[in-house]
């Protein structure tokens, strides 16, 4: 299956279709509980003055991750936009991520991701609104039970579907798709609308999430999806 931004091999796609009964199991978009997840365009995964762990590919998703905010606010969905932090408790709680690395490389993402520095700044190219919510996570996952609000503050404005973009495809995008699923809420990740490393990362990881946990379509046709809906509605 070709999308823009991925390729998920047909063999897989033939699986799920006949599992699901359906090759995009969600394609019937709701637009008012539909909500756009932007994990971590933020400084620190863009600019490498101060980032610690910079993806080059996150900034050609900006254009994608603009025009989906702008059709889901026009669509009666919300934005959420979702910050990697760093606080004191990080060390102790999750004293292995510190571990696994060298100490240079613990201080530079100390420093890129404490909340107030410039690192832990949303991209200024992103087109942020007053309207749209702004929330810390401190684990990979937006979506982990304990580490953020974020699932919380979608279900108190009543959404149940929420649209994974960002940075980078594989860690932090991937696990808080899981995660979302797990805890209850109907997952896409936007193929052209998150980044890795490499086009190699991006792809395995949209397969084995499309596989089993999800959805993954394209931003085209998640506004496609949500036009669909209004129109309906309006008839």
């Amino acid at each position: 299956m070709k999308l823009n931004g991925a390729t998920i091999p047909d063999d897989v796609v033939r699986r799920v279709t006949e599992r699901r009964g359906t090759a995009h199991c969600y394609a019937d978009l709701d637009p008012p509980k539909t909500a756009l997840v932007v994990i971590d365009l933020q400084y620190a995964f863009m600019d490498p003055v101060v980032g610690h762990a910079v993806c080059p590919a996150a900034l050609d998703i900006v254009p994608a991750v603009n025009r989906l905010a702008a059709a889901v606010r026009q669509s009666g969905g919300g934005v959420f936009w979702v910050r990697m932090a760093h606080d004191e408790h990080c060390a102790i709680d999750w004293s292995v991520n510190h571990q696994i690395v060298i100490p240079a490389a613990r201080e530079k993402r100390i420093a890129a991701l404490t909340p107030g520095s410039k690192g832990h700044s949303l991209w200024a190219g992103l087109d942020v609104k007053s309207d749209d919510e702004i929330v810390d996570k401190y684990r990979f996952s937006g979506f982990m039970p304990g580490t953020s609000e974020l699932p919380d503050r979608l279900r108190a404005r009543g959404f149940d579907t929420v649209l994974i973009t960002g940075t980078v495809t594989n860690v932090c995008c991937e696990s808080s798709a899981r995660d979302a699923m797990m805890t209850n809420f109907k997952t896409i990740m936007v193929s052209d609308g998150n980044a890795a490393m490499s086009r190699e990362e991006h792809d395995a990881s949209l397969t084995a999430f499309y596989n089993i946990f999800g959805d993954v379509m394209d931003t085209d046709m998640v506004i496609a999806a949500l036009s669909r809906r209004q129109a309906a509605a309006a008839e």
